[in-house]
């Protein structure tokens, strides 16, 4: 019989969901315990930063890293599972691309706190008091990691191996990850392990080239559940996203947010979603780009 995969599982600046799904792949949760020995796993089991330090290079096999990184605690961490594992993978949107969590990098550090411990409405704290790295209390000294002043995807901060998408990946993902890493039938490094095409490609949604007139809310409308969903006037981010998702927003009617990332051939997301957008405006002239625009 085959020796075990040692399996380590980290949570860093996520909700949580990415974990929540391992569990959600149901009775195949079975067949990955057979294949594999989990050797860390904070969030589930009782596991010390200790024990993986304790741990010689390369003695993990597969590492899953969730979450971006946005604390010295999670960056430490990110490279110490570097050093221990053979695969290192970006496992849901956050730590592929920063996901959620990199919204912060619209604004810095001190915007944020003076927003969380100040300026909100429920906020009762007139001594201006904020969480520091280091305390002492009558117990001895108390230590938290420092917040960074913006966030990284796990690829700018370590190598990284392979991508699972999604927010959070489906179960069908993760078994199509964990069956290529069990039987060692893996793709080049680098990839992303999810499908090849767009949402739009694979989606059954009927397209007619329809021109938008105004952009819409999803709680402003109840779509035709058989039509684009982008020529009903709601941003849906299919254009540009990768498949393999089972399209499980689209198929409630509730538009593609983006989270299996870009697809094979776009390199930025973003500015492809917005020339995508632009090209359906049903616009003459600057004036009424522009007053079409205000409606998004």
């Amino acid at each position: 019989m085959a020796p075990k995969l040692q399996l380590a599982i980290y949570w860093a600046a996520a909700c949580g969901g990415c974990d929540v799904a391992i569990l959600d792949t149901d009775e195949k949760i079975l067949n990955i315990a057979e294949a594999a020995d989990i050797v860390l796993w904070p969030i589930a089991m009782d596991f010390k930063y200790e024990d993986l330090y304790k741990m010689g290079p390369e003695s993990i096999d597969v590492c899953l890293y969730n979450g971006a990184v946005r604390t010295s605690e999670q960056e430490e961490l990110a490279q110490a599972l570097r050093v221990r594992s053979k695969y290192m993978i970006a496992f849901g949107a956050c730590a592929s691309w920063g996901g959620i969590p990199g919204l912060a990098n619209l604004t810095n550090r001190e915007d944020i706190f003076k927003t969380v411990y100040q300026e909100t409405f429920t906020t009762i704290n007139q001594e201006g008091i904020r969480p520091d790295v280091n305390f002492r209390a009558p117990e001895g000294e108390l230590f938290l990691p420092r917040i960074y002043d913006r966030v990284w995807s796990l690829d700018q901060v370590v190598d990284v191996d392979y991508y699972v998408p999604g927010c959070p990946p489906t179960p069908e993902t993760i078994w199509t990850a964990v069956e290529a890493i069990v039987t060692g039938n893996l793709p080049p490094k680098g990839s992303v392990i999810a499908g090849s095409r767009s949402q739009c490609d694979t989606c059954q949604r009927e397209k007619t080239e329809k021109k938008i007139a105004q952009f819409k809310r999803p709680y402003e409308i109840i779509p035709d559940p058989n039509k684009c969903l982008l020529e009903q006037g709601l941003i849906c981010c299919g254009p540009v996203t990768r498949d393999g998702c089972g399209h499980r927003c689209t198929s409630v009617n509730m538009p593609c947010r983006g989270c299996y990332g870009p697809s094979e051939k776009v390199s930025d997301q973003g500015a492809k979603l917005l020339n995508a957008i632009a090209s359906i405006m049903d616009v003459k002239d600057e004036e009424s780009a522009r007053q079409l625009a205000a409606t998004w």
